[in-house]
């Protein structure tokens, strides 16, 4: 794959951002009163952020080898 050295660094760097920035979005939102019900059980609030912060997750990682990919050859 073609891409600019600069350009890889911009998907590495924001494939590590991604990396780091959601697991600790994620943290907070376990903490969340609205992340269980009365009965500890596991809400639709924390239900879609779950979803949410994995596809977000994988994305970042894909992002982050594309760059590698780039900036490797």
């Amino acid at each position: 794959m073609q891409l600019p050295v600069a350009l890889a660094w911009v998907l590495i760097v924001a494939g590590v951002w991604s990396l780091v920035v959601w697991p600790q979005f994620l943290k907070r939102v376990m903490k969340d009163p609205r992340a269980r019900d009365a009965a500890g059980k596991a809400t639709r609030f924390l239900t879609v952020h779950v979803v949410l912060v994995s596809i977000s997750m994988v994305l970042g990682a894909a992002t982050a080898a594309i760059g590698i990919a780039g900036m490797i050859g």
